[in-house]
């Protein structure tokens, strides 16, 4: 039996689910089984699975569409590890990521883990400027764990894990958004230590377009407003940084129409981001394109938040987690 349960929904991501069974190939330790969950894809990669059969310890279940959380549960009840490892399927994980994960868990031990992400080289431009935007400080990063900590920490879905006995005591997923937030608020209620495990990251592909980008964290925005409705307490101050952001932004492009000199906190901010993305790419191109998918991240997020925030608390039309679904299934 391995000690570790890798469990990844799958939809419509063909190249990705490649990518990332190649590199689980390439682990320098292999205790671990994959429980490959499609979710109702049109384009299903099952043939992929059936190749890479024989070289890793792998299960393939095709399912109808339900949300990837719903999935991630499905794969829960099949798998027979002891610790049980989540992945996106547009991640690529480094050889030494279950060696460095045991050795980490045996020198400290936790029952709830997360661990960052970062660009591969071959990652596209686009990719490498939108991963900057969710791990520099001078965005979310902070808050998000990478680096220094804005928050208590909280594992992200495309590379966090925890123990069976989590799972015996918290159940699954919620199929929500931002279920990985919810997952580590339960968890921390059920009274289970969570620890990032820093040396433990994935390569993240992310989004591949900066509209989808926008998107993804507009979404973002509304779900901190949907796990506010949750959990009350759980809204921070550095939740509502974007929103302000974004405030401050459209105030200052007004003011500009009046005085230009009004643009000079936004091209200082946005000087800082091109330096920053300059320093850590060494690319002039994907440097000019974190400013851009800087301000996408910060502007949708906040709009996302302050749309959610006045729909849901001030008229008081939230939603429960039902029509949050029906939302999601519907988009």
């Amino acid at each position: 039996m391995p000690y570790f349960s890798v469990i990844v929904p799958v939809y419509n991501r063909r190249d990705e689910v490649e990518d990332l069974l190649r590199s689980l190939t390439r682990q320098t330790n292999k205790d671990f089984e994959i429980i490959l969950v499609e979710d109702g894809s049109s384009e299903p990669c099952e043939d992929i699975a059936l190749r890479y059969a024989s070289e890793l310890d792998l299960r393939y279940f095709y399912k109808t569409n339900e949300g990837r959380s719903i999935a991630r549960n499905y794969g829960l009840e099949h798998a027979t590890g002891n610790y049980f490892v989540f992945f996106d399927s547009d991640c690529v994980i480094p050889p030494d990521y279950f060696k460095t994960l045991v050795e980490e868990l045996a020198n400290e031990y936790v029952p709830c883990f997360g661990g960052p992400d970062a660009a591969s080289d071959d990652f596209t431009d686009v990719q490498k400027a939108i991963s900057f935007s969710m791990t520099s400080l001078l965005t979310t990063g902070g808050i998000r764990g990478g680096k220094v900590q804005m928050e208590k920490f909280v594992p992200r879905s495309f590379n966090m894990g925890y123990s069976r006995e989590v799972y015996e005591k918290v159940g699954g997923f919620r199929e929500m958004f931002s279920e990985d937030i919810d997952m580590s608020t339960r968890v921390r209620q059920a009274g289970f230590n969570i620890r990032l495990i820093r040396p433990a990251f994935v390569y993240h592909k992310r989004r591949t377009s900066i509209s989808k980008f926008a998107r993804q964290t507009y979404v973002f925005g509304m779900s901190r407003i949907t796990l506010k409705l949750l959990y009350p307490d759980s809204l921070k101050l550095v939740h509502c940084l974007p929103a302000v952001f974004t405030l401050g932004c459209a105030l200052l492009l007004l003011l500009s129409l009046w005085k230009w000199w009004f643009l000079l906190p936004i091209l200082l901010y946005a000087a800082m981001l091109w330096i920053a993305a300059l320093i850590e790419t060494r690319s002039l191109k994907i440097a000019c394109m974190a400013v851009v998918t800087s301000f996408t991240q910060l502007c949708s997020y906040g709009w996302g938040f302050i749309k959610a925030y006045v729909w849901k608390i001030l008229l008081k039309h939230g939603r429960d987690i039902n029509e949050e679904v029906a939302m999601r299934k519907g988009k």
